[in-house]
């Protein structure tokens, strides 16, 4: 583990954080001219992608909880014709006052009502390269989205058309896979070096986007790979970084917080076995960025896996919350990822505070694999892959336990330039999965609760429960306090997304399987209501601007 800081930067915004303090920002307030009004008027409702800036994905004004949920019923179904190789579906819809806003696995967007299902406008694209967790993010009468693997793009909040589209990757295989944010009249997102058929292939790294939300104009750029033009040595084979999730934002100091992926090839491939086309450790792959919202300058970053073999990505949304630790109250950043591992950071400098272990591992930490094949726990598809939730001083993370059999020549890199044998991956009916709550102020497992489905429904909070769900359709509810089950409910299709809730209303895309639906739940509502007309699968695709 490397902790490093840009030490000029660290001491001027620690003397701001001394004079004027520094606030755990868990709701939307603050520098309120830099909220877009939207975000602000429907604070309560689910305005960004998980819920609020500080990514806690808590919500305590809606009336569902323990006493009423037993009480939910289909209220509306709106189907999905997208396809994808997961799934119609891979992240949760936005709730702003009656209308819901919502994109699929193929980048369509969607604004419906809250209050029926019915669409009241749709912007189709129809693109079948997105890889997800896309998804849209809205403010000042706009509706912002990637609208293809290089595209961001912004529409009419009203309307749905097209106001402008912004390219920001050139190379095949480096793409838009993320759900972006807005703050400060930018929008904030991030390609990836993994898209489509040419997944990390040599040359293409992950970089990080803050765009004019008026016409899309990039403000500044920031390169999740330290140094971009020779990537750890070796250009050709090497690859890697970029963020696949929303970032948080802290709106009292105007920090953002990123968790970045992995590196590649992984493991290796015949000619550089174990990672040794990239020596060293892969900066600024599996690390925690803090970055100053308005012009990209770095402040810190903690590697928290250096020169990772195994797709370990440091991937989840970040999470903005104070704890008590050690007996000193302190401002913290929570992140996690495909390592099955839980990080607390001080927010102010990248110091770790406390790791906490999740799911099963075997395995993961070796340095290099020895000849022939090893099993590895927690596998490429396995770990922290989907949000996690925070309240009261509890976060709530979901994992996956599901192996993958690598050898040290093993390689996901599958370019043009890049051939080798190809790592085994358990299937996904062999996986298992569970939920855990883990106290802020320690580190300390508080509950868990194992599931024979790997959970890949992310983890929300909704008063006095925290509900997950996973890839066979199962939705729970636990009290989060004592990790009891308090409901659970089958979804129409399996999950590979987690729900917004506002209101009276949980939507719950179910994406996974033959029916695939964003289906809202409503308590004392019809279980098998009219279901509103199935969208178009067929559409012109707007132009873009090259």
């Amino acid at each position: 583990m490397n902790c490093f800081a840009n030490r000029s930067v660290l001491l001027v915004l620690l003397a701001l954080f001394l004079a004027g303090g520094a606030m755990a920002q868990e709701n939307q307030t603050g520098n309120d001219s830099a909220i877009p009004p939207e975000v602000s008027e429907y604070a309560d409702d689910w305005p960004l992608p998980n819920y609020d800036y500080a990514n806690t994905r808590a919500s305590n004004t809606t009336a569902i909880n323990a006493s009423s949920i037993g009480d939910l019923g289909i209220a509306w179904s709106f189907p999905l014709n997208a396809t994808g190789q997961f799934g119609a579906a891979s992240s949760n819809p936005l709730i702003m006052g009656d209308t819901v806003y919502f994109q699929d696995i193929n980048a369509n967007v969607f604004a419906l009502s809250l209050a029926t299902g019915e669409p009241v406008w749709s912007a189709m694209y129809n693109n079948t390269s997105v890889a997800g967790p896309n998804g849209p993010a809205g403010g000042w009468g706009k509706v912002f989205a990637a609208v293809d693997p290089y595209t961001m793009a912004a529409l009419d909040a009203e309307t749905g058309e097209e106001l402008w589209a912004q390219r920001l990757a050139g190379r095949p295989g480096e793409g838009i896979d993320i759900a972006p944010t807005v703050y400060d009249g930018m929008v904030y997102t991030s390609t990836v070096p993994g898209l489509g058929d040419i997944f990390y292939a040599g040359s293409n790294i992950g970089i990080i986007f803050a765009l004019d939300e008026e016409n899309g104009s990039v403000v500044w750029n920031f390169s999740t790979v330290d140094d971009p033009e020779s990537i750890w040595g070796n250009p050709e084979v090497n690859s890697g970084g970029g963020v696949w999730y929303t970032p948080a934002i802290d709106i009292t100091t105007g920090m953002t917080y990123w968790g970045v992926a992995n590196p590649a090839p992984f493991a290796g491939t015949p000619e550089y076995p174990n990672g040794s086309s990239r020596p060293g450790p892969n900066l600024y792959t599996n690390s925690m960025l803090a970055l100053g919202h308005a012009d990209g300058e770095l402040v810190w970053f903690t590697q928290v896996l250096p020169h990772d073999l195994f797709d370990h990505d440091f991937q989840i949304p970040p999470i903005l919350t104070s704890a008590n630790i050690s007996g000193t109250e302190q401002e913290i950043v929570l992140g996690a990822g495909k390592m099955g591992r839980v990080y607390a950071f001080n927010r102010d400098t990248g110091a770790i505070l406390w790791v906490t272990v999740v799911g099963r591992h075997e395995n993961d930490q070796l340095a290099a694999l020895p000849p022939g094949t090893t099993t590895v726990y927690p596998g490429a598809l396995g770990g922290v892959e989907t949000p996690m939730a925070y309240a009261d001083g509890a976060v709530y993370v979901p994992y996956v336990d599901l192996a993958t059999t690598w050898t040290p020549e093993s390689s996901l890199s599958v370019g043009a330039n890049q051939t080798g044998p190809q790592p085994e991956f358990a299937p996904f009916e062999e996986g298992t999965g569970g939920l855990v709550g883990i106290e802020t102020d320690t580190g300390k497992i508080l509950w868990e609760q194992t599931f024979d489905a790997i959970n890949l429904g992310g983890a929300t909070v909704v008063n006095d429960l925290v509900l997950t769900a996973t890839f066979d359709g199962t939705v729970h509810a636990f009290n989060r306090t004592s990790g009891d089950e308090v409901w659970n409910w089958t979804a129409p299709a399996g999950i590979n997304a987690w729900p917004a809730v506002a209101n009276d209303t949980i939507l719950i895309p179910a994406g996974v399987g033959e029916e695939p639906a964003l289906v809202a739940l409503r308590p004392g509502a019809n279980v098998t209501p009219p279901t509103p007309e199935p969208t178009p699968e067929e559409t012109e695709t707007p132009e873009t601007v090259p």
